[in-house]
């Protein structure tokens, strides 16, 4: 069904607004998608800062940690454990590994941190980060975070070669590809294919179109999402039970 575009309130000097039901109706629903989306947009960014700074300590752990000639190869085996007894979530070793690459691959991240964000970085350590930053090559900044799913981003941390990543970036970004393009993309060699073909730009301009948009509205419906927020995974899990998880935590 097509969906009828929203009526415009209209005011008649100082008399209150004039609207019909289906304006009242359209108005709420117009305000519901777009706190929807502003949350749910909130909720990633804040998951992948939170990785990126879990990979910012790892790292600076490494170079500077008191310690960590006790732990050697064995540093992230013993950091899982301790944080699982802390009962931080989506914290095993592989996933450890998989921040501290995401830090290494994207240092530029700091850039895009608030002010509240960049409290959380090391003490004295902030100039080290911004010295990476100074020798990474010139990629999206605030954009990778605002436009980008940490889901998406690991894809693109997977890809070693910097020239295929950022060209990934590129078209992720400006497709609003979703994380099943994106996927898809990589999947049929597009990154190879578009250095093999004269043509580059036809190439790209007659892809087809996202199916899924994620600019838009990144999808809370995401595995990282519902461990970041302690979500109780069920074996089934229907649309009311989430709502009412989501509301729980939010």
């Amino acid at each position: 069904m097509t969906k009828k575009p929203a009526k415009q309130l209209t005011t008649d000097g100082d008399s209150p607004t004039v609207f019909d039901l289906e304006c009242l109706a359209q108005s709420i629903q117009t305000a519901h998608e777009e706190l929807a989306r502003q949350a749910s947009k909130a909720v990633n960014i804040s998951l992948t800062v939170r990785n990126w700074l879990i990979g910012h300590y790892i790292a600076e752990f490494e170079l500077n940690g008191a310690d960590r000639a006790l732990y050697g190869d064995k540093l992230l085996d013993r950091l899982a454990t301790r944080l699982s007894e802390l009962g931080v979530k989506t914290c095993e070793k592989r996933r450890l590994y998989q921040y501290l690459r995401f830090y290494n691959t994207y240092p530029e991240i700091v850039r895009s941190l608030t002010a509240q964000s960049q409290k959380l970085l090391l003490p004295g350590i902030q100039s080290t980060v911004l010295t990476k930053v100074r020798s990474a090559p010139a990629l999206f900044g605030l954009k990778l975070i605002d436009s980008l799913s940490y889901t998406h981003l690991e894809l693109l941390v997977a890809l070693d070669d910097e020239a295929k990543r950022a060209f990934y970036e590129t078209e992720c970004v400006r497709g609003s590809w979703s994380v099943r393009d994106l996927k898809r993309q990589i999947s049929s060699l597009l990154y190879e294919r578009s250095q093999l073909s004269i043509d580059k730009h036809r190439l790209l301009d007659d892809l087809p179109a996202a199916t899924e948009p994620s600019t838009q509205r990144l999808t809370i419906r995401d595995p990282y999402i519902f461990e970041f927020l302690g979500l109780t995974p069920l074996e089934v899990m229907s649309e009311s039970h989430l709502e009412d998880q989501l509301l729980d935590k939010l």
